[in-house]
């Protein structure tokens, strides 16, 4: 019960921080602002992506995995993948892949991924963590160690 409270407590907080990317209409200084160029007038050069010509700036996109395995039959999973934030009762092995741009104050801070897996049966019979790594552009950047660390996976992306 203490595992699922603080899994669930983990799940909130990282909702309500991914709704706090602020950007740069509120003068946090994230990105160019559309400012121009002193020389020509022009507007200077801003990273493509899919922001508004006056939103906040945009960053790199990267190719996050999440993945939880350690056994057979399912369990329950709270993620947090970008704009994609959510709980779900999950067949093992379980994969999610996504593009994750930063966006605004996410350039500078970063922004957290994250996923906390439920319980699994172990070989001897008893409930453990699941297993739970993030990958990012192909490279593991958090594990658990197959459930021995008794804490979700988390890696802020920058």
């Amino acid at each position: 019960m203490r595992k699922s409270a603080t899994a669930m407590a983990l799940a909130v907080t990282a909702v309500l921080l991914a709704g706090c990317g602020g950007g740069a209409e509120s003068g946090d200084g994230g990105g160019d602002g559309g400012a121009k160029n002193a020389a020509t007038g022009a507007p200077s050069a801003k990273p493509k992506g899919d922001a508004k010509a006056d939103g906040p700036a945009v960053g790199p996109t990267r190719e996050v995995t999440i993945e939880v395995a350690g056994g057979e039959g399912s369990t329950q999973v709270y993620y947090n993948l970008g704009d994609d934030n959510g709980a779900e009762q999950v067949s093992l092995p379980w994969k999610k892949t996504a593009k994750v741009t930063l966006k605004g104050a996410e350039i500078k801070v970063g922004s957290l991924v994250s996923v906390a897996p439920g319980s699994v049966k172990g070989s001897d019979g008893m409930l453990k963590a699941a297993s739970c790594v993030i990958t990012v552009d192909g490279k593991k950047v958090a594990d658990n160690q197959d459930g021995a660390l008794p804490k979700p996976c988390e890696y802020t992306l920058k």
